[in-house]
């Protein structure tokens, strides 16, 4: 793995007008620019005032500028962080200034790469910071500061450690190859590796709230026409977002807005009335409605408390159980009767959508649901992201084919292929491997000034 020699800047902040901007500059020449650029380099971390003047000596702005020295920074180099005021038009002059002395624009994700390459922090803890950056609800973002401090990287440690006991003790066979491992040494690896497949399976299982964190919770609002859908939409958003009529079958596609339920954050979709006999037009956004249910993770099936409890469609009945749905009886201020749940399998509620009652309790419920998603890995929030999963996968099928050649015999060099296979799987989450290409195409989803 190649280290970078050049000092890099880049603007810090989102672009456009605010209060202040921060450009940031990393990179071997930085101590020097510090000293050319405000004639002094002063304490690590401590923040001073000065003027921002560029090479030809014209005042650019009034700024507070705070030099880091390596290893004690971000990025693990000397680093530069200037304050300035936030007029895009004083930003890109200091920029430009910056580029003018011999700094290269930084590319997404290089100051992010450089803290990786420098070993201020794993892989894990680097792909945590865009999680940090993008969490849109409580959860999500305690799940990604636990994982900045290291909650994955813990976790691979002790996968990591009990795999290399295993391989130790399995390679230490292979210097005589006319002794091979006897049953009882065989029972004792097969009896580590079942708890090393059971922690990586765990690990894995993880990967669906990952998501669920990352995109939102794919909430779908379903029921006949006229139970209340739209309504209870309205109710949940906090303002007049779908058309509510008495006439039924008002909502022909479906909508989709975002909102915050307790820790978590719902893309919540209002659909089609299922209604038995539709016509052309309302049929099509039935279509529409079970097509979105395929890929749903919550139901909130809305039930008018003054009709008989509907029969679903199968197709729809079939993804819709207890693990995902809440049974939400509408129209609870016209009829409250104690027998209307025929299926309390279901968590319910009783709401009223028109005058806003019971909302408290549907939101405590979905809350309640929503937590249920979540993989307990110990006391850390851990969830793996889609690229962490493709590697765990990997190594369940290595420690699936070592445990196979155990039981059935086969040589300790075949094992120990399998067990290698794994711990290489392992490295590729925490990134202690030369990977430049995977690198390189990992920080380039970051952000510029990241």
């Amino acid at each position: 793995m190649s280290f970078p020699t050049d000092t890099i800047a880049a603007l810090a902040t989102p672009t456009g007008t605010s209060a202040i901007a921060v450009v940031r500059a990393s990179g071997p020449q930085v101590s020097a620019l510090t000293q050319t650029i405000f004639s002094e380099l002063p304490l690590p971390r401590t923040a001073r005032h000065a003027d921002y003047r560029d090479a030809g000596g014209q005042l650019v702005d009034d700024v507070l500028f705070t030099y880091f020295a390596g290893p004690n920074s971000f990025t693990g180099e000397d680093s530069l962080e200037i304050s300035s005021h936030g007029n895009p038009f004083i930003a890109q002059k200091i920029l430009e200034d910056l580029f003018a002395r011999g700094c290269k624009p930084a590319e997404a994700g290089e100051f992010s790469k450089r803290a990786f390459l420098n070993g201020r922090m794993d892989l894990s803890q680097a792909e945590a910071i865009m999680d940090l950056i993008h969490a849109r609800s409580d959860r999500a973002l305690a799940v990604a500061n636990q994982q900045l401090r290291g909650s994955l990287e813990r976790k691979m440690k002790a996968l990591i450690s009990i795999l290399i006991g295993i391989l130790a003790h399995v390679e230490a066979y292979i210097d005589f190859p006319d002794e091979d491992l006897p049953t009882e040494d065989r029972q004792n690896i097969l009896n580590q590796l079942d708890q090393l497949l059971g922690g990586t399976r765990q690990l894995l299982a993880t990967s669906h709230y990952g998501e669920l964190l990352r995109e939102g919770i794919m909430t779908i609002i379903v029921g006949e026409p006229n139970a209340g859908k739209s309504s209870l939409l309205n109710r949940l958003v906090g303002r007049e977002r779908a058309l509510v009529s008495p006439e039924p079958g008002t909502t022909r596609d479906y909508i989709e807005e975002r909102i915050i339920v307790g820790s978590h954050w719902l893309r919540l979709i209002d659909t089609a009335g299922l209604n038995p006999a539709p016509g052309l037009l309302e049929k099509q956004g039935i279509d529409k409605a079970l097509e979105q249910a395929d890929r749903a993770d919550l139901f909130l099936w809305v039930i008018d408390s003054n009709r008989p409890i509907p029969i679903l469609p199968s197709k729809l009945g079939s993804r819709m159980t207890v693990e995902n749905t809440i049974v939400v009886y509408n129209k609870s201020d016209i009829r409250s009767l104690p027998d209307l749940i025929e299926n309390d399998s279901f968590p319910s509620v009783r709401i009223s959508a028109l005058r806003g009652t019971g909302l408290d309790d549907l939101r405590d419920a979905i809350t309640k649901l929503a937590e249920s998603f979540q993989t307990k890995t110990g006391e850390d929030l851990i969830t793996i992201n889609a690229r962490h999963a493709v590697c765990l996968k990997e190594a369940v099928n290595s420690l699936e084919s070592a445990g196979s050649k155990l039981r059935d015999g086969e040589h300790s060099e075949l094992v120990a292929s399998d067990l290698r296979e794994c711990l290489e799987s392992f490295g590729q989450i925490s990134g202690k491997i030369d990977n430049e290409r995977m690198l390189d195409q990992l920080f380039a989803t970051f952000c510029i000034g990241k």
